[in-house]
């Protein structure tokens, strides 16, 4: 540990995981901990979440936990008041809630649409909206919105709603980095690729005829012949939330193998 992060508040939106092993939001919590900030855990599973703080409290970090969804405006704006009110600063904001329904235009309902667009999309709006205030007041503040390469390449998967609500993330951190930047607020996001987390299993492996074909179709998909992981994702997280990235801003980053530059 090289305390990257001493004296920095990180709100984690998504630090638990939906099942055993390593989301990105989980090991993205735990790294910025590890780094010497103090972080507040929030997911929809209050459950996840205290896993997520038990984890860094075990390794010496400081964390607290909190239930909330975020298509409540209400929920998200009682997460960021207990940051403010145990530490007084938001300094990274790092939204990691994504889910995939399948479904093209005529299959997929309007329903599972705005449901996916709520919970992708709409979520960053209303972080930001809450967060974005304390981040002016301190004038300094650095965003870390997790968004997919789905969001710039169209794959064997028909989930428009997710390739939509991605791409509305990429250009939401680019609004988010010009008309901020005169406040010291950076925005960045990062695009993974084939990754393979919990979420994965849960969302993705009903379109293969079974776990080992899922596995070896994603691993194919990078050049480097093998998907990435949580890690991949979390040290990346990590670099952009640093004051090492202090002048980038408004950067999508692909975290995917060379993914995007060889197609589907």
């Amino acid at each position: 540990m090289t305390a990257r992060l001493a004296g920095k508040v990180a709100l984690v939106f998504g630090a638990g995981s939906s099942g055993p092993g390593w989301s990105n939001g989980k090991a993205s919590a735990v790294v910025y901990a590890r780094e010497g900030a103090r972080v507040m855990a929030v997911d929809m599973s209050e459950a996840a979440a205290c896993e997520t703080r038990q984890l860094i409290r075990d390794e010496g970090g400081e964390c607290e936990a909190i239930r909330a969804d975020v298509r409540e405006a209400a929920e998200i704006g009682a997460a960021v008041r207990k940051t403010i009110d145990l530490w007084g600063q938001v300094d990274i904001l790092h939204n990691n809630v994504g889910i995939t329904e399948m479904g093209d235009p005529v299959d997929a309902s309007e329903e599972s649409w705005h449901r996916v667009m709520d919970v992708n999309a709409t979520s960053v709006f209303l972080t930001c909206k809450h967060v974005l205030p304390h981040m002016i007041r301190q004038e300094r503040g650095a965003i870390i919105n997790i968004s997919s390469t789905a969001s710039v390449q169209i794959n064997n998967y028909p989930y428009f709603s997710y390739y939509a609500s991605k791409s509305a993330v990429n250009h939401m951190t680019r609004a988010l980095a010009v008309h901020y930047a005169p406040y010291g607020i950076r925005a960045n996001a990062i695009l993974p690729g084939v990754m393979n987390t919990p979420l994965m299993h849960k969302q993705i492996a009903g379109q293969f005829e079974d776990i080992d074909a899922m596995i070896r179709t994603r691993n194919a998909a990078s050049p480097m012949g093998r998907m990435g992981d949580a890690w991949d994702v979390a040290y990346a997280a990590l670099f952009l939330a640093s004051d090492e990235a202090k002048y980038i801003t408004g950067v999508c980053l692909p975290v995917d193998g060379g993914k995007s530059c060889a197609g589907r």
